[in-house]
């Protein structure tokens, strides 16, 4: 009787056993793949967001554009309308009406939004460059009309905004001339190497609360840690700024990347995301794209040409994601636009022509790089992926 019972048990225990399979498996969700990026990338607390065209955004005949950038992002950054040419267009005349449109939508959205840019030496406005050149602004004169404009345009957006990028682009890449990285553009030559410190400094006096980022291209790696080494210089430059008590909350690494390149992997991403953790700094992904060139056979719909490339797209969409989720102080994920129909690539670069660099396709079909980024947020947990540690604005 007792051989019976343990082997009654047994088998008893077996039949659990096989009937968890299923069980496992219906607890599943078989909706998975209808959830919105943004749905999915709240699990872990990130921010998932896209730059927003403000012109296709209020075109009519597009709804497809707004209705995407409604559901799928939860963050939004202005794609032009927040640079200084847009803002103030004439010396001391402000254009907010378009600015504050995105403002609304993110807020009738339940988006967060991130400011880009307070300084930047492109897109500033003629009268501002013109002015240094003829010599009717001077270099002091200069300086306060930076002031106010930072000041101005923060204490504008006040509340509003969730991460501001303060300094864009001002360090310089190994094939310019010196090819050591130094400090380059129209403000370093201007205003000193100092004018960096002074910009978050302003932008924290005008808003307490927004979170301060110095923001880049070209720094998803580290090289050799040498003199011509882009993202070395600026981890250096931002360990320098947080000893000095600058308030610089974050770093954001931009993230425009080409099929036609190496790369990278998501441990060399991640082994800079955490570099600036470790100063106590957030990190973020600012302004992801991933272009291909457009050769003959591509634009002739050659899928031998095509396929690669959209492999390789997704690949480094991915590649980027999995570091960010892997680093808790990584808040969020842009993508600058999200279809190639109104993609910033062709037009910028024509020669050779590029394009393929978003996640939809020019009809608004998700391509494969959605779909990569998709299944990063929803198959990605713990252990080595754990919510977002909250960043505190530093003052």
């Amino acid at each position: 009787m007792k051989r019976f019972l343990i082997v009654g048990a047994t088998v008893l225990m077996l039949a659990g056993a096989l009937n968890a399979v299923p069980v496992l498996a219906n607890d599943r969700d078989p909706t998975v793949a209808g959830q919105s990026l943004r749905t999915l990338a709240a699990r872990h607390n990130l921010a998932i967001g896209t730059a927003v065209d403000m012109d296709v955004l209020k075109d009519t005949t597009d709804p497809q554009y707004r209705a995407i950038a409604a559901s799928q992002f939860s963050t939004v950054t202005a794609e032009n309308v927040m640079k200084w040419e847009v803002l103030e267009p004439t010396r001391g005349v402000y254009n907010w009406g378009p600015a504050d449109e995105l403002i609304d939508f993110a807020r009738k959205n339940k988006q967060k939004v991130r400011g880009h840019v307070l300084v930047w030496q492109n897109q500033l406005p003629a009268w501002l460059t013109q002015g240094v050149t003829d010599g009717t602004i001077n270099d002091t004169q200069l300086r306060t009309i930076l002031r106010n404009h930072i000041t101005a345009v923060v204490k504008h957006f006040k509340g509003k905004i969730w991460q501001w990028d303060v300094v864009n682009e001002a360090v310089s890449d190994p094939w310019d001339s010196p090819s050591s990285i130094h400090l380059k553009g129209f403000w370093a030559q201007h205003l000193g190497p100092g004018y960096i410190a002074d910009a978050f400094r302003w932008a924290r006096a005008a808003d307490p609360d927004a979170l301060l980022f110095y923001n880049d291209y070209n720094i998803e790696a580290f090289g050799d840690r040498g003199p011509s080494d882009k993202t070395w210089y600026t981890y250096t430059m931002a360990k320098q700024l947080r000893a000095s008590g600058v308030p610089i909350d974050g770093v954001g690494s931009q993230g425009h990347l080409g099929t036609q390149y190496g790369n990278f992997d998501a441990f060399q991403a991640l082994e800079v995301l955490d570099a600036f953790s470790d100063l106590g700094l957030a990190t973020a992904f600012t302004e992801v794209d991933v272009r291909s060139l457009m050769t003959d056979g591509v634009r002739a719909g050659d899928s031998n040409e095509i396929n690669p490339r959209l492999q390789a797209s997704a690949e480094n969409y991915s590649v980027l994601l999995q570091a960010c989720l892997a680093n808790r102080r990584c808040l969020s994920y842009t993508v600058w636009g999200f279809t190639d129909k109104h993609s910033w690539v062709p037009g910028w670069f024509s020669d050779p022509p590029e394009g393929l660099a978003t996640l939809y396709d020019e009809f608004y079909q998700p391509k494969r790089a959605y779909n990569a980024v998709k299944a990063d947020l929803a198959f990605s947990g713990p252990p080595h992926v754990l919510p977002r540690v909250t960043q505190k604005p530093r003052r």
